[in-house]
């Protein structure tokens, strides 16, 4: 093998330009697939994220009263609740300002001292009652959930900081990560009254899923309150095997408790799949999109490679004749093209390696990714020599079958 190097590098220093072409596709391709593939991996992981709640049997319904605007819709949503709950098939049902995933909600800081300039962190408020945490299927770790006549009605301008809320395990253990949040107070809306947390659910997600959420994506409490505005929204728990159903009866029972309403097409009645499958579908789209440009990208270079070597051979018979005249063996050829496609690759992946790191420095800065890890990095220049290595092994084969008598054949 050591013998042979010499031979290779004066050849490929007459092929410059091929052995650049290759060497830099190869790079190339090295700093995107690596970049890519961790780019799917992340919007994977991100799609793959729990809720906290039980999303099987879970349909969502986001619900405007017309006609109402100056009054409160309380008795509305108790009378559309009321009639959802005794509904055959229903399990629960709850009136809720937002949940996971839906893509807006509100959400304030969390602080242990009201007069502090900056809060702890940042969490999701979710205006609840006490039949959401047994209709989304929340777990409560710790303390006890709300009673019936703890929740109070709100105008959206009037709401203020509840005596007791429910965090999620996340943030109580971001506020008090001594493990003692349960009983202690906080305060959640800039004022000096504060909130004792009553129970902890194991985990409830925030309604975003974009990047600017990712520091406080479980930092969640439920407040028992809720707003009298004329917009919001109902999640119901319905019986196994009946969710397809209830999709069609239960807007027929809500237009029927109350036609004065409006249940927006895309988004007014939706199994909580879809609610999931709208909310990743940018993620799952860039995935998909990725997967196809590694897939192509890997071809162009396998194919490269390959035409690059065929046309190699075809200029080298001659000399391939006179080395088997010589003595070489098949293997010896075949050894030859491979180790000469190995010293362009590794070539490559070198120069690729920092390109990779480069591009991702860069993307980090700009696009707020995270940092590459070097795994990919490793990973991609295995498979890319493998699959240069593999690329090269047809052409490589037909050159080792070049018989002796090509030597005494003219040019």
């Amino acid at each position: 093998m050591n013998l042979q190097i010499q031979p290779i590098l004066a050849a490929l220093k007459r092929h410059k330009a091929g052995t650049l072409l290759i060497a830099m596709q190869i790079a190339l391709t090295l700093a995107i697939v690596c970049n890519a593939t961790f780019i799917i991996r992340e919007r994977l992981a991100r799609v793959a994220r729990p809720t906290g709640m039980v999303e099987t049997n879970l349909l969502a319904i986001q619900n405007r009263f017309v006609g109402n605007e100056t009054k409160s819709s309380e008795p509305l949503v108790k009378a559309d609740l009321a009639a959802l709950r005794q509904m055959p098939g229903v399990v629960d049902a709850t009136a809720i300002n937002s949940y996971p995933l839906r893509g807006g909600g509100w959400s304030m800081g969390v602080q242990l001292d009201p007069d502090a300039k900056k809060p702890i962190t940042a969490s999701t408020l979710y205006f609840a009652d006490d039949h959401a945490l047994a209709t989304m299927g929340l777990k409560l770790v710790a303390g006890r959930n709300f009673r019936s006549d703890e929740i109070s009605w709100k105008d959206a301008k009037e709401v203020e900081a509840p005596a007791q809320i429910i965090a999620s395990k996340a943030l109580a253990d971001k506020v008090f990560p001594d493990g003692s949040a349960l009983g202690k107070n906080v305060y959640i809306m800039g004022t000096p009254k504060p909130s004792t947390i009553i129970g902890i659910v194991e985990r409830l997600q925030t309604p975003w899923n974009g990047t600017f959420a990712d520091s406080f994506m479980e930092h969640s409490v439920l407040l028992p309150l809720q707003l009298t505005g004329s917009f919001g929204s109902y999640l119901i728990r319905t019986e196994p095997g009946r969710l397809d159903a209830m999709t069609k009866s239960v807007p027929a029972l809500l237009f029927k408790t109350n036609r004065m309403r409006v249940l927006r097409d895309e988004t007014g009645v939706r199994t909580f799949a879809q609610v999931r499958e709208n909310a990743y579908k940018t993620d799952r789209g860039m995935a998909l999109l990725m997967s196809v440009v590694c897939v192509v990208l890997l071809a162009i270079t396998a194919a490269g490679i390959v035409g690059l070597t065929s046309f190699w051979v075809g200029q080298r018979r001659k000399q391939i004749g006179v080395r088997r005249a010589l003595g070489a063996t098949r293997n010896d050829i075949l050894s030859y093209f491979l180790t000469e496609n190995l010293l362009i690759g590794v070539a490559g992946v070198v120069v690729g390696t920092a390109m990779a790191i480069g591009l991702n420095l860069w993307m980090v800065t700009h696009f707020e990714m995270h940092r590459l890890s070097m795994v990919y990095v490793a990973v991609g220049v295995v498979a890319l020599l493998l699959i240069g290595q593999g690329a090269v092994l047809a052409p490589a084969l037909r050159a080792s079958r070049v018989p002796p008598v090509e030597a005494t054949r003219s040019v």
